[in-house]
């Protein structure tokens, strides 16, 4: 056990240790480095040599290599914006539509009673088969994929924007009674003001997991989109550009977080300094 100890006798393993931006770098490519061996190892050769086939699994060279056709002929760039649009148009209707109701449901006991229900059954409810409902509901152009999503957004910010809500302490709501404050200045002046980090925190949330339903929305009918590329690639090929796009999806979620990071940070800096 010596061996695991370091200088200051604490152990590699400490429980809630705190760990250094160095290390933090180290540990987090380890895994990486070590998938991208395994990678290597499984998809080195000739094709027909390969333990498992370019079909299936191309190398990491190839996936690279076939940028260049995925920039050109599948238009990635017009894909990416085509994409983007569909989530924030998505995303601002699923708002619309939760915030009042999770707000509401949130502040007053009888109606978050009225509408636990249907909360309780959209909770429950599989993302995917909300695909085959909004077709019968919207067809299948335009009109439905952002409905799919929009309904995929108040199912995942309904929760959070009542746990937001009921989090208030009550300390707050007893004080601005005490002063004579009305139920709307309770609401407009205290929850909302208080509950707010927690909503933003909630949108950002919300904001990539749009990321991770579009290529549902983009299964059908789609002209352009990061969805429907891959849907192509599966069905025609090249199966490269299957693990480029996923990767393209990854890096816009990541860059996109990052913004509602710096946005949560320029408004509520005070939450920075606990």
């Amino acid at each position: 056990m010596e061996l695991f100890k370091l200088k200051n006798g604490q152990t590699w393993l400490g429980i809630r240790q705190p760990t250094g931006k160095l290390l933090k770098i180290i540990l987090g490519l380890l895994p990486i480095v070590f998938i991208f061996f395994i990678w290597i190892l499984l998809t080195t050769g000739k094709p027909e040599a390969r333990t498992i086939s370019p079909v299936i699994l191309p190398s990491p060279f190839e996936v690279i290599g076939s940028f260049k056709t995925l920039w050109f002929e599948s238009e990635l760039s017009r894909s990416i914006m085509a994409s983007l649009f569909r989530v924030i148009l998505g995303f601002l209707v699923g708002l619309l539509a939760a915030f009042p109701i999770g707000i509401l449901m949130g502040t007053f006991s009888k109606v978050k009673v009225l509408f636990d229900p249907i909360t309780i059954f959209l909770a429950y409810l599989p993302i995917p088969a909300l695909v085959p409902l909004t077709m019968s509901l919207f067809g299948i152009d335009e009109l439905q994929k952002v409905m799919f999503l929009a309904l995929a957004f108040i199912i995942y910010f309904l929760p959070l924007l009542i746990k937001a809500v009921e989090e208030v302490n009550n300390v707050y709501l007893q004080t601005a009674y005490t002063m004579g404050a009305t139920k709307w200045q309770i609401l407009h002046r205290i929850l909302l003001p208080i509950a707010l980090p927690q909503v933003i925190t909630a949108m950002r949330l919300g904001f990539g997991v749009g990321w991770t339903y579009i290529i549902l929305a983009e299964m059908v009918a789609a002209e352009r989109g990061l969805g429907q590329i891959i849907i192509i690639a599966q069905r025609r090929g090249p199966r490269e550009h299957i693990y480029l796009v996923l990767v393209v999806i990854v890096i816009i979620a990541y860059i996109t977080d990052r913004i509602w990071v710096k946005l949560h940070k320029h408004l509520f800096p005070y939450l920075e300094s606990k």
